[in-house]
C-alpha cells in the first residue's frame, strides 16, 4: 500500500522536479521490481543482495539513504525494495512531517518490518530528528507527557522497520542522522542508451508507436534524467498525431523538441540566456550569482540548483571564487568565437582572457 503526500508544481518542462502531471503518470510507468528497473547497475546489484539476505534472515533490511539529482528513481526505488520485500510503503516527504507528533503517528502506524520512505529528508526540522535517533537505533521513541517540574518520559517501543530517506542535498543531513544509516547509495545520472530504453519501455506502456531512433532523439536531450524523458515523450506525441500518423520518429522528435526550444544538448532557453549573459554582458565573466539572476530576472535557487548542476556537468560553466565563468565549449556550443587562449586568475582558477 502506497500512501502520497502532495508534490510542488515545478515550471519548466525540463526541470527534474516532480510535477502533478508526472505524479500521475509516473504511478504507471514504475517498475514493480528490480529486474524492471533500468539502469543504477551498481545499486541494483547491492540492493538485491541486500534485499536477499534480510528476507533469509526474516529482519527488516537496513536503514537506507537514497542520494542524487532529482528525477533518478528515488521514490521508485523505494517502493521496489518494500515489493520485494513484501511489505507496506508509506510515502511522506521532510517538508509534512512539521511536529514531533507527526513522525511519532507514522512510526506507531508501522506493521512488522514495512518501509517508511521520506522523500526531502535533508528539511526534517532538528525537533523531529531528535525523535528519530533512538527511532533508527533503537526502535523506541521518547514521548514527553505534561509540563513543567510533573513532565515525564514515556519510552514507547516500535515494530520493526525500514527507513529510506531520499535527498538532493546529502550534504545537508546532520552527521548523526546520516551516520544511522547502514546502506547509502548514490544515483547517478543515465546514459542515453539507458534513457532510450525507458522511453521505449514508456511508450509501450502508453500505447505510443515510437521508432528507436525517436526514443534515442529524445532521450538525448533529457538531461540523463528518466522524469524528464517521459514528460519529453507525452509532448512529443501530441506533435506526433498532429503533424504526423502519430508514430513517433527521429524527424518529428527533433521537430518537436525544437520547437520546445530544447535543443540537442537539453538546453532549454532559461540555460541559453543564462550562458549568454556572462559571455555578452560579462565578458564570459566571472559574474556572482546574485548579479547574474538580477540580469536575467530569474531567482537565484533557480539558477543555483537546476541550471548550474547539468551545464557544469557538461563542461560548460565554471564555478570559481570570484563568480561563474563561462567555458570553451560554451562559447562554441552557443556559436561565439572562443577566446584565444586561457589564462591563471589570481585565485588559482582557469578563466579565458578578455
Amino acid at each position: 500500500m502506497i500512501q502520497t503526500e502532495d508534490m510542488e508544481f515545478a515550471p519548466r518542462i525540463i526541470t527534474p522536479e516532480n510535477t502533478q502531471e508526472d505524479s500521475d503518470t509516473e504511478i504507471s510507468l514504475r517498475p514493480q521490481n528490480l529486474h524492471e528497473y533500468i539502469g543504477q547497475d551498481k545499486v541494483k546489484e547491492n540492493l538485491a543482495i541486500y534485499i536477499e539476505a534480510a528476507k533469509r534472515r526474516s529482519e527488516p533490511l537496513d536503514h537506507v539513504l537514497l542520494y542524487g539529482p532529482p528525477g533518478l528513481g528515488k521514490t521508485t526505488l523505494s517502493a521496489i525494495i518494500a515489493h520485494e520485500l513484501g511489505v507496506n510503503l508509506r510515502v511522506t516527504t521532510g517538508p509534512a512531517i512539521e511536529k514531533p507528533g507527526d513522525l511519532v503517528s507514522l512510526l506507531t502506524s508501522l506493521s512488522d518490518n514495512d518501509v517508511l520512505f521520506i522523500d526531502e529528508i535533508h528539511r526534517l526540522s532538528r525537533a523531529v530528528e531528535e525523535i528519530l535517533y533512538p527511532a533508527l537505533e533503537d526502535r523506541v521513541i521518547d514521548i514527553i507527557i505534561g509540563k513543567g517540574p510533573s513532565a515525564r518520559s514515556i519510552r514507547m517501543d516500535l515494530k520493526p522497520f525500514t527507513l529510506i530517506g531520499a535527498t538532493t542535498r546529502a550534504g545537508q543531513l546532520s552527521a548523526p542522522l546520516r551516520d544511522r544509516f547502514g546502506v547509502i547509495q548514490r544515483l547517478e545520472l543515465y546514459t542515453r542508451e539507458q534513457l532510450t530504453d525507458i522511453v521505449r519501455r514508456s511508450a509501450m506502456i502508453l500505447g505510443i508507436p515510437c521508432e528507436t531512433d525517436g526514443a534515442s532523439e529524445i532521450a538525448g536531450r533529457a538531461r540523463g534524467t528518466p522524469r524528464i524523458a517521459n514528460r519529453l515523450l507525452k509532448r512529443v506525441r501530441d506533435f506526433a498525431d498532429v503533424m504526423g500518423n502519430g508514430q513517433i520518429t527521429k524527424e518529428i522528435a527533433s521537430i518537436a523538441l525544437s520547437r520546445l526550444d530544447i535543443d540537442e544538448l537539453g538546453l532549454d532557453s532559461l540555460d541559453r540566456r543564462m550562458l549568454e549573459m556572462i559571455i555578452k554582458g560579462y565578458s564570459g565573466g566571472p559574474v556572482g550569482l546574485e548579479t547574474l539572476a538580477s540580469a536575467i530576472n530569474e531567482e537565484s535557487v533557480t539558477l543555483e540548483d537546476i541550471c548550474e548542476p547539468f551545464l557544469m556537468q557538461l563542461g560548460f560553466l565554471g564555478r570559481t571564487p570570484r563568480g561563474r565563468v563561462a567555458t570553451r565549449l560554451a562559447y562554441e556550443h552557443l556559436g561565439y568565437a572562443p577566446p584565444e587562449k586561457n589564462e591563471k586568475t589570481d585565485d588559482g582558477q582557469l578563466s579565458f582572457e578578455q
